[in-house]
């Protein structure tokens, strides 16, 4: 038999869902892993029977039809790179299509060199340990092409930029970064100005590289977005950039906040621009009076929650490696409620747990009320963002260790 394996046709992974076996030698509490309801099972599955083909994710470009059917992975087809952290509840995912994550790389690589100028030579090894493709491609199984998964790898790219080099490894520091980051906010949402001071505006677009990223990506995620996609990503984009302001406001007075301080701080200084643009890389739209609703605002932001959580996990050694004091939650946990860094590293994965279980109970919830097909699409594209954004954290041993601590 003779498959096309072009970018464009690699079957979906399918998600896996189901309680994960606990750990030994972790408290109750961290190991306890509750099986998703029933309602969200049938969800991830998509519906099914007489009529229903047009009611599953978009299509991907008409492909060939194989003499003989091709049955979708239930279940990673290898090991995955990497471990989990023990203890963790998390879905394992299939391995991203090996065609589609080397053109995306290579696309990626094209774009941040050629068209946007984006890092230095001697940064190129640590672009190409992000491993950017191989995240796109298992956050978004469901995009029809390349060209749409392209679409959130360049935003995806530039929003490292503007962390790396306004924030953190690269020059970052908190001392002017308000300023940095509404010039920057401007490649995202245009200034609107007069005749006479319009074009200094436009020039400072290409003034560095994340000012160079962010307009260079928006442009393109402008071609496919609605008004309604463009704005909602805005307005996420503003809350991304007021949790970091909040974040360098602790660093520049030495603040350690509380717990509940923190994961309000995280609530806006995490990965939710990410999975809100799921329907726009699918193909679709989730019109913006449901994406309004009360009950789809909190699927995503436990979604945001739970996901920026994994990156607190496993990025906990490289940030205690690197200069200055990195605020994540293990460390805030131990340090404001005075227990060991071990176990303050185990509270936050019974944190991360938690929201992960109210996540899948509010987003069954949600589809069960309002079985609206686009609803259903946009909340499993969700989940299966907030599987991929695991699986790439775990089998991204370029950038994270896990801390002996079992």
């Amino acid at each position: 038999m003779t498959v096309d394996t072009s970018p464009e046709a690699q079957p979906e992974p399918s998600r896996q869902s189901g309680p994960q076996p606990p750990q030994s030698g972790l408290p109750a509490a961290a190991s306890r892993l509750a099986a998703p309801s029933t309602v969200l099972e049938r969800i991830l599955r998509g519906p099914s029977g007489l009529g229903t083909a047009s009611l599953h994710l978009a299509r991907r470009e008409e492909l060939p039809t194989p003499s003989e059917p091709l049955e979708l992975p239930t279940a990673p087809a290898t090991p995955a790179e990497g471990n989990p952290v023990p203890g963790l509840y998390h879905h394992p995912v299939a391995e991203p299509d090996p065609v589609r994550v080397e053109e995306v790389g290579r696309r990626i690589k094209t774009w941040a060199l050629d068209e946007v100028d984006l890092y230095p030579e001697d940064w190129e090894d640590q672009f190409d340990g992000f491993s950017v493709g191989r995240y796109m491609v298992a956050c978004h199984p469901d995009a029809p092409t390349v060209d749409h998964l392209m679409l959130a790898t360049r935003l995806m790219v530039a929003e490292n930029a503007v962390d790396d080099c306004y924030c953190e490894d690269h020059g970052g520091s908190p001392i002017g970064l308000g300023g940095r980051l509404l010039l920057a906010h401007t490649a995202l949402d245009p200034l609107h100005t007069t005749k006479e001071y319009q074009p200094r505006w436009a020039e400072s677009l290409h003034s560095d590289a994340p000012r160079r990223a962010y307009r260079s990506a928006m442009e393109y995620f402008l071609q496919a977005a609605s008004p309604s996609q463009a704005d909602r990503f805005r307005h996420d984009m503003a809350r991304l950039h007021m949790g970091y302001l909040a974040e360098a406001a602790w660093a520049q007075t030495d603040h350690v906040p509380e717990v509940w301080e923190y994961l309000a701080m995280r609530q806006f200084n995490n990965f939710r621009p990410c999975p809100t643009i799921t329907d726009t890389v699918g193909g679709y739209e989730l019109p913006a009076d449901l994406h309004a609703q009360p009950a789809m605002q909190r699927v995503i932001a436990l979604a945001g929650n739970a996901t920026t959580i994994v990156n607190d996990l496993y990025s906990y050694t490289k940030e205690l490696a690197s200069p200055g004091r990195h605020l994540n939650l293990p460390v805030v946990i131990a340090e404001r409620e005075g227990i060991s860094d071990r176990e303050g590293y185990l509270k936050a994965v019974e944190v991360h747990n938690e929201l992960m279980h109210d996540f899948e109970a509010e987003a069954a919830a949600l589809a069960a009320a309002c079985p609206v097909p686009s609803v259903q699409r946009f909340v499993r594209g969700v989940a299966v963002w907030v599987d991929g954004n695991h699986y790439w954290h775990q089998t991204n041993t370029y950038r994270y260790t896990l801390p002996d601590f079992w």
